[in-house]
């Protein structure tokens, strides 16, 4: 049976380890192990019979706004609902902490469709934009899909 919980220390390697294998096909942008034990607060993860089978985190920019980031469920586990659990515990922590809008950039807005975001405008989210898009080396040619789910 699937269990959602808060990572841990210990989790930092596997959820590294995801990471990088979905930054290498270019689904996501990577991240280092620093930059994950610094947002580690962040990260949910679901494990499966002791593995970390999906990773999901929530990064706060604002009082108004938060972000689904680096989703990512194991080929071994796909197509079994685990990425809608995560964002749907991702949906539920922004809320008990009082965001008022969730967003997310993705390749499968899709996805996030059927869970209630809407598709929006890049330039309606500047605190990502200025935050952290312009730091990004797609930052000019980016691909992704903004997506928001109004949360009030």
């Amino acid at each position: 049976m699937p269990r959602i919980r808060a990572a841990t220390i210990t989790d930092v390697p596997a959820i590294h380890d995801l990471l990088e294998t979905y930054a290498s096909k270019g689904n996501l942008l990577p991240r280092s192990m620093n930059e994950i034990y610094r947002h580690l607060r962040d990260f949910f993860v679901i494990e499966v019979n002791g593995q970390i089978a999906a990773i999901g985190a929530l990064e706060i920019f604002t009082e108004d706004l938060g972000e689904v980031r680096s989703l990512v469920v194991a080929d071994a586990y796909e197509r079994r609902g685990l990425g809608r659990q995560m964002v749907e515990r991702i949906v539920t922590e922004a809320r008990q902490i009082g965001l008022r809008r969730l967003m997310a950039l993705t390749y499968v807005p899709a996805f996030f469709h059927k869970l209630g975001f809407q598709t929006v405008g890049i330039d309606t989210l500047p605190e990502k934009v200025w935050g952290v898009c312009v730091k990004c080396y797609k930052y000019n040619n980016c691909d992704e899909t903004a997506v928001v789910l109004e949360l009030r």
